[in-house]
């Protein structure tokens, strides 16, 4: 799970101004940290299916959410997936 210090620290590495915390690009790095998270347990729990499933929700609405990025400013896009290391 991500604790309150971690999330409070990668909204003010990813918000836009100072009362941001649901903007496109804090909603994907929280997402992101919540997928590397739950990767890694699944890594050693092979038959938790229903955290499976939880992981692959949360892939389709990274994705979504980068996906209206794209459309709306590739520029937010880019900086994005760059800051989180993301491919493409």
């Amino acid at each position: 799970m991500l604790n309150q210090s971690k999330k409070s620290e990668i909204i003010s590495n990813m918000r836009i101004h100072e009362g941001d915390t649901g903007s496109a690009e804090v909603q994907i790095a929280i997402l992101t940290e919540r997928i590397n998270e739950l990767t890694q347990h699944l890594q050693s729990h092979k038959k938790d299916y229903s955290s499976r499933r939880g992981l692959l929700k949360m892939v389709g609405k990274r994705s979504s959410l980068l996906k209206y990025l794209t459309r709306t400013d590739p520029q937010r896009y880019q900086s994005v997936i760059t800051r989180l290391g993301l491919r493409k």
